[in-house]
């Protein structure tokens, strides 16, 4: 009989998204509780053991972030749990070593931390994943991050995304939903694509379909639900992965490595 919550958890069920060796023992850090939920998201052990490399052991985690300077931020609040889960477009900042990073999904959907500017840190971007009415009749809104926002603007709805500046907590602009911005799939097949939206398929009484197209031109869909707007038109408002988003089939990876080794030759 079940007595409380999980405190363990082993590498063989940890999520793929983590990309954690199978030879590396069998015990892994269990997020705790906290804004993102569990296969959404990544402890802070594991990207500052295994993603940027700064410890060797969990042991070395704890004293780093035990540390009274408060050498880890996460979205501008310095964090000490190791297990705190750290989830999609979330900044991390490094005050001494003046490293700033949003993670982010790469095509394959795993976790990747992409390198930002101090002026990129000073704000994330949130989806919007309900919008009702509280007690009194106040209004409010909560975002994937399970930030609560009470009185947002008459404009803003469900699947919107949110500019949030993390000195105040305050909403700098929001992006809407609509067709001829910029998107970020963000669950599904295609996750980790970048697009613009096309159109929205309506289905009364189940999931609405929203097809994208990215700049190679590729045509695909995918739940609404999946959909992140993160820029108005073609610009983005964040730095995006390495690969832009972009899904490649085996034969065009191999002819982009043919094109790289003839421009290196030439």
């Amino acid at each position: 009989m079940a007595r409380g919550p999980k405190k363990h958890m082993k590498r063989i069920t940890a999520p793929k998204s983590w990309m954690l060796s199978k030879l590396g023992g069998n015990w892994t850090t269990r997020p705790s509780q906290g804004p993102h939920k569990l296969r959404e998201s990544i402890p802070l052990s594991i990207i500052l053991q295994h993603k940027l490399k700064y410890a060797l052991y969990a042991r070395d985690v704890q004293m780093i972030l035990a540390d009274k300077d408060g050498n880890i931020k996460v979205d501008g609040k310095v964090r000490s749990d190791f297990g705190y889960p750290v989830g999609l477009l979330d900044v991390i900042t490094i005050d001494k070593t003046r490293e700033s990073y949003r993670v982010l999904y790469d095509v394959s959907g795993k976790f990747i931390l992409k390198s930002i500017k101090p002026d990129e840190a000073k704000f994330k971007l949130v989806k919007v994943t309900q919008k009702k009415v509280g007690p009194n009749n106040v209004p409010y809104i909560v975002t994937n991050d399970a930030r609560t926002i009470r009185y947002p603007n008459p404009e803003i709805h469900v699947n919107d995304t949110l500019k949030i500046d993390l000195e105040t907590g305050k909403v700098v602009d929001f992006l809407k939903e609509e067709p001829g911005n910029l998107c970020y799939i963000i669950g599904g097949n295609n996750i980790g694509r970048v697009g613009l939206i096309q159109h929205r398929e309506r289905h009364l009484g189940s999931f609405d379909i929203v097809h994208v197209k990215d700049s190679n031109g590729k045509h695909f869909s995918t739940r609404i639900n999946n959909i992140f707007t993160i820029g108005k038109g073609k610009k983005s408002l964040i730095s995006l992965p390495d690969d832009n988003g972009l899904y490649l089939t085996a034969l065009e990876k191999k002819q982009a490595r043919e094109h790289q080794e003839e421009t290196k030759k030439q």
